[in-house]
């Protein structure tokens, strides 16, 4: 009984903790709740970013290996380009080489071939000699001719001036001005004073009317009655020496460039110069090929046309269709004649000129 009733009596105080305990437990339940949510909280956020770094990693990984791999077959494609570029120039740098020694012996053997040329620039210098000296004699006899032509116009000019001074002329009585007393001998303008007629007086001036000024035009001459005589058929005036003229007209023949060059000096040439080339040739076989012997060596086209050699550089080949032909035989050129060097020294008589004669 006293237990009950020393409960009764703490009842109030029990009562009292219980909910004291109750209210501090219900404070701190949310507070470990919140605990509880934030270390949850910050768990997951941990494994999560610690996932994803995971996937970053491995992401990593993969691209590293797949760029690798690409940048490897990049790599040799690259190369096996450029070993290619290098292999191509490689071998372009050997055939330019091969066809510039080869094109080299070609043009000097056919086209500008060395002893050819230089017979030919001796001829031309034999040539060119021979035409400078006749253009030098040439020059010279023109010299010539003008020195005379103006010696005759001074003198005309001289006997003008002369026929103007007639009047200046002495006489037997009163000695003219070139003609002095004083003087051992007269001048040569007195001799020529001698030599030259006078001057003819000018004829009547024309009439003028007074108010106009117009020049009145002269009445003409009455007809003769009768007719005068014809001018005989003879030609007067000097004439050139017989010599000269019978040396004229017996020279010798003058052949022009045409002529003196022979028709066939091409072919002879071209003939001669495969003659030597066969006689000093080494090897009498023909040319094969280092590469594919079973394929027939294909010859020159000027060694196998009937129009004998074409020029050396062209990019087409013409095709020959010898059934529309109308002869076998090739063109052939002639060189024109030079008609200045022709004429050189050619010339006949005309009565008193000396007229350029037609070329042989």
């Amino acid at each position: 009984m006293a237990t009950v009733v020393r409960i009764v009596e703490e009842s109030s105080t029990v009562m009292g903790e219980v909910f004291d305990r109750n209210r501090a437990a219900e404070e701190l339940r949310l507070r470990e709740f919140d605990a509880s949510v934030k270390i949850q909280a910050w768990f997951r956020g941990a494994r999560v970013r610690a996932y994803i770094k995971y996937l970053n990693k491995c992401a990593t990984i993969v691209q590293k290996l797949w760029r690798a791999f690409l940048g490897r077959r990049l790599y040799r494609e690259i190369m096996a380009t450029q070993v290619m570029i290098m292999r191509m120039n490689f071998y372009n740098a050997l055939a330019t080489k091969i066809q510039k020694i080869w094109r080299g012996y070609y043009t000097r053997k056919y086209i500008h071939n060395y002893y050819s040329r230089k017979q030919y620039l001796e001829g031309l210098m034999v040539k060119n000699s021979i035409v400078r000296k006749e253009l030098s004699e040439y020059a010279e006899q023109k010299a010539v001719e003008r020195e005379q032509a103006e010696q005759e116009a001074g003198q005309m000019k001289l006997k003008e001036e002369a026929s103007k001074k007639h009047y200046l002329i002495s006489t037997d009585v009163v000695p003219g001005i070139y003609n002095s007393p004083f003087k051992p001998y007269p001048d040569e303008m007195e001799f020529i004073l001698r030599s030259v007629q006078p001057r003819p007086p000018e004829g009547p001036k024309p009439k003028r009317d007074n108010r106009s000024g117009i020049i009145i035009p002269q009445t003409p001459p009455l007809p003769l009655t009768e007719p005068l005589p014809p001018i005989g058929a003879k030609i007067q005036g000097p004439f050139r020496t017989p010599a000269e003229v019978q040396k004229q007209r017996y020279k010798k023949l003058q052949p022009t460039l045409r002529v003196q060059t022979s028709f066939l000096s091409v072919e002879e040439a071209r003939e001669a110069m495969k003659a030597k080339e066969w006689v000093m040739r080494v090897n009498d076989n023909i040319f094969e090929p280092f590469t594919r012997r079973s394929v027939p060596y294909d010859p020159l086209l000027h060694t196998t046309s009937k129009f004998g050699h074409l020029s050396y550089g062209t990019q087409y080949f013409r095709e020959e269709d010898h059934q529309q032909h109308i002869t076998d035989k090739r063109f052939r050129g002639v060189v024109s004649p030079i008609p200045v060097f022709e004429k050189l020294n050619d010339t006949y008589s005309k009565g008193t000129e000396t007229v350029a004669g037609n070329p042989v």
